[in-house]
């Protein structure tokens, strides 16, 4: 029986082309894009036509305030839409790719979305030492960092997280081992049960774990979880975007001597002259240099 009633709904589960989405009255549907298109993101509000009791296709995608995605030379990969802050997981065990960390921040810079770093396994207290001048550096660049352990510690790592969470769209991030689905399923009692629902209302069994999920969270907010992931690429960044995402280099890029310096070889370098002063950590000015070189190769070639 066809009823043609259009109304709006957000995107709360992903997977190839299935899609799950909910009105805010809390009826849920599975849907398909129309025209078979992959750009609908959880945390989309889409315009949906129903044809049936049970059929829901996607015909429009609202305007986003903010989009957070990755991307390599092959393609891009979107991860969550219309969300209000990035929450990215790190631990020492297993041990933590620093690089991983930054490009998240600078991805979050771009996309004009605030970054909070939350470590978890702080009980791990050999690994405190050495983990410190990290968070220090974390703390310079611009990011929130908070310190938990949620398996030893669940009471207290629910109510430093809490607030944070609280009325707020979060995008849950890290790569993979680091505590992510533990913490999820501390702030969310029924994640589990959920991803089950989920699992079941688009057929897809285990596979569930490998797409991003939204749960409601307190009266305004919700969390996103994505998968875990253990590259984040920059290949949407444009050389502008990595010059102003990371402080050291943006801070100082006044001081060059050519107003079109890319801090890389050019003469009269004020960002060269304080790694060379020791101003700047030379591992940073690595990442940024790595950047950079690939974003003017990309250029190039498009």
């Amino acid at each position: 029986m066809k009823t043609n009633k259009e109304f709006k709904a957000r995107v709360i589960a992903t997977h190839g082309k299935h899609q799950f989405v909910k009105k805010d009255n809390g009826e849920t549907f599975e849907a398909t894009r129309r025209g078979k298109k992959k750009d609908v993101v959880v945390g989309d509000i889409v315009l949906c036509l129903q044809t049936s009791t049970e059929q829901v296709s996607i015909e429009k995608i609202e305007p986003r305030k903010s989009l957070l995605y990755r991307s390599d030379e092959l393609r891009t990969k979107p991860l969550a839409a219309n969300i209000d802050q990035v929450a990215l997981v790190f631990a020492t065990r297993p041990s933590y790719n620093k690089q991983f960390i930054w490009k998240a921040i600078l991805a979050a810079h771009a996309a004009d979305i605030p970054m909070l770093i939350i470590r978890n396994k702080k009980d791990f207290i050999d690994d405190n030492e050495t983990v410190k001048p990290f968070i220090e550096q974390l703390k310079e660049l611009g990011a929130k960092v908070v310190e938990v352990s949620a398996t030893s510690q669940p009471q207290e790592t629910e109510d430093v997280l809490k607030p944070l969470f609280a009325d707020k769209v979060t995008l849950l991030i890290g790569q993979s081992g680091m505590g992510k689905s533990t913490i999820l399923n501390l702030l969310v009692k029924d994640a589990e049960q959920r991803t089950q629902e989920y699992s079941k209302a688009l057929n897809l069994g285990k596979q569930t774990t490998t797409s991003t999920r939204w749960f409601d969270y307190g009266k305004d907010g919700a969390i996103v979880d994505s998968p875990g992931f253990q590259e984040f690429g920059l290949a949407h960044l444009t050389l502008n975007d990595i010059m102003s995402g990371i402080p050291e280099v943006r801070d100082r890029v006044e001081h060059c001597r050519f107003t079109n310096c890319r801090h890389l070889e050019e003469p009269g370098c004020a960002i060269k002259l304080a790694v060379e002063n020791g101003e700047i950590d030379l591992e940073r000015y690595s990442f940024y240099k790595g950047l950079a070189n690939a974003a003017i190769n990309s250029s190039k070639m498009n």
